[in-house]
């Protein structure tokens, strides 16, 4: 069974930095895309970045673009999201996913792309 595991959130001021991470076991994440999303109270789940099994291949949301740098390191079995710079408005549960890559070299962007969920972390910017 999949399972993704994610780490690393917590409470930092504004300006700061975190670095998110998402472990995956029973599986090896070679062939996966992985997603990362958050979602904030009352609103709802966006898409934040993801990057391609390869690794050739990002996105980000406008939001964090130049911010936030997704990566993985298939060693490791993990992600990574390196956020820097972080607002107020970054707070929110961060939320990793993972697909077969099949035959899509894109990474999906939305929500309904991904089959496979870790539980979230609680990110929180204030001072």
């Amino acid at each position: 069974q999949v399972q993704l595991v994610e780490s690393g959130g917590g409470l930092v001021q504004p300006g700061g930095s975190l670095r998110l991470s998402c472990a995956a076991s029973r599986f090896t994440l070679d062939y996966y895309h992985i997603g990362w999303f958050r979602q904030a109270p009352g609103k709802e789940r966006e898409g934040v970045s993801c990057i391609n099994s390869s690794a050739g291949s990002t996105y980000y949301a406008d939001s964090v673009k130049g911010r936030f740098t997704i990566s993985r390191d298939n060693a490791k079995n993990t992600v990574y999201l390196q956020m820097n710079s972080l607002k107020p408005e970054d707070t929110a549960v961060y939320y990793c996913a993972t697909v077969y890559r099949s035959g899509n070299s894109v990474c999906p962007r939305v929500a309904n792309g991904y089959a496979y969920w870790g539980q979230g972390t609680q990110v929180t910017v204030s001072s």
